[in-house]
């Protein structure tokens, strides 16, 4: 008899994924249209993300160039650009908006450093989670009879693996973020 951890592979797959997704909010001092996917204009009486408004495009490698489609909507997505408080510089001109990355300082490396550490922490509790729902059922399943006592552990070990694979998975894309920070 083996156990499906078709579930668990779904949420670990789930919890990269968002910490992919959060790290892609990080600046590192490089222009990534990203950045902005967080960013919530209001614009025509609802709030709305700028790739739903403008084009986004990379400029050169500290800039990005937003073009909106309708030019009444450039002033809010400035506002909205400067309230999210991403550390952005934003200038208007007649092409549209120009968003410039600062030059990263130490302390906003070692700051951005222990956000991505968070980040990291905040996945392993999903992952950790997971584990002790599928640890739930894999002794309700024992207790029920469906499953023996030998199967029970045998079922827990392969699960241990499995979280091992999604938290090396979550410590490599930590470490490759760490490393972008850093540079």
């Amino acid at each position: 008899m083996a156990y499906d951890f078709a579930e668990f592979r779904q949420a670990g797959e789930s919890a990269l994924g968002w910490l992919k997704k959060e790290y892609a909010g990080l600046s590192t001092g490089r222009a990534t249209p990203s950045i902005l996917d967080g960013v919530s204009v209001n614009a025509y009486g609802s709030p709305m993300t700028i790739n739903q408004l403008a084009t986004v495009a990379i400029e050169d490698p500290k800039t990005l160039r937003i073009t909106a489609w309708d030019k009444d909507v450039t002033k809010d997505i400035d506002k909205a650009i400067r309230e999210s408080n991403l550390g952005l510089s934003v200038a208007i001109d007649a092409a549209g908006l120009r968003v410039s990355f600062p030059e990263l300082t130490g302390e906003r490396r070692a700051m951005l450093s222990k956000v991505a550490k968070e980040k990291l922490e905040e996945a392993r509790i999903k992952i950790r989670t997971e584990r002790e729902k599928s640890l739930e059922t894999i002794d309700r399943k024992e207790k029920d009879g469906s499953v023996s006592e030998d199967d029970k552990f045998r079922f827990k070990q392969e699960l241990q693996k499995v979280v091992d694979t999604a938290n090396q998975k979550l410590e490599e894309l930590a470490l490759k973020k760490e490393r972008e920070i850093l540079e």
